[in-house]
């Protein structure tokens, strides 16, 4: 046997048309999409944040459909995989606001024209997560009349069950006492919250923690902090940029915001733990 260093042998490099890596990720796609409006360098990074957000958002509403689909068939194992991947994909959509954390005042109104009528709560696919956490509303479907494809998933989304809903579902199915007015409410309507399901929870979280449903609810939980954090670096974000002014689109900016930041996710499971 030889003892001589051998050099790695080099990778196949020679293909007819495409890379195997490029049909697969699309990356030539991915990176030409970028196409600023102002002279400005500091709109590209703000742009290619935006576009990561919304494939972040994507993903995370694959996994909550996921979710609900196996909360459908009773499969908390499956569901709980999908929420706990979330989580970690949720930490990476937050971290997506360092890069626009810092920015002056100056510098957001050098290129905030570009954006013109333009605003991150006309995105269609964050709305499609925040009506799968229950945050239901027909108005928001207004501004994607004139997209077909996206108006149709929209209010697919919004008439059927949120995530939430799936998890009470299971709930009752397994014995828990979820008010039939819970169950059987109109659910393109919000959610909201219901003295009967904190009890529910109060109930789970006084029993065995290892039990399965005890870790549906802490991941559930997870997922519910790491939206709140969202909201709240959006809010900062936009507090440090523009402060009170009114915000693109013509949003009422912090103060909507603001308003988002008060917000509870899945809110029963946060009063339930007074009682516990």
């Amino acid at each position: 046997m030889s003892h001589e260093a051998h050099e790695p042998e080099t990778p196949h490099l020679d293909f007819q048309g495409t890379t195997p890596y490029e049909d697969y990720v699309k990356a030539d796609v991915l990176t030409h999409l970028q196409h600023t409006l102002s002279d400005d360098p500091g709109e590209m990074v703000f742009l290619v944040t935006t576009q990561v957000m919304e494939l972040w958002f994507t993903v995370i509403v694959h996994e909550w459909e996921t979710a609900a689909k196996a909360l459908r068939e009773d499969d908390v194992p499956t569901a709980t995989d999908a929420l706990k991947r979330s989580v970690r994909e949720l930490e990476a959509l937050n971290a997506s606001w360092k890069p626009l954390s810092g920015l002056t005042p100056a510098q957001f109104n050098s290129y905030r024209g570009a954006l013109g009528e333009g605003s991150g709560f006309q995105s269609a696919m964050y709305r499609r997560m925040e009506f799968l956490l229950g945050d239901k509303s027909a108005s928001m479907l207004v501004p994607h009349r004139g997209a077909p494809r996206v108006h149709a998933e929209l209010e697919k989304a919004l008439h059927e069950p949120s995530l939430y809903d799936e998890v009470l579902r299971y709930l009752a199915r397994q014995g828990h006492p979820v008010p039939d007015e819970v169950l059987r409410r109109d659910v393109a309507q919000r959610y909201e919250p219901s003295p009967q399901v904190e009890a529910v929870w109060t109930a789970v979280y006084a029993g065995d923690e290892r039990d399965a449903t005890a870790r549906l609810g802490e991941a559930l939980t997870d997922v519910a902090e790491l939206v709140w954090r969202w909201r709240n670096d959006h809010l900062v974000a936009t507090r440090r940029a523009m402060g009170a002014k009114t915000g693109t689109g013509g949003s009422a900016g912090v103060a909507w915001l603001e308003k988002r930041a008060q917000k509870s996710v899945f809110p029963e499971l946060w009063t339930a733990r007074s009682y516990v």
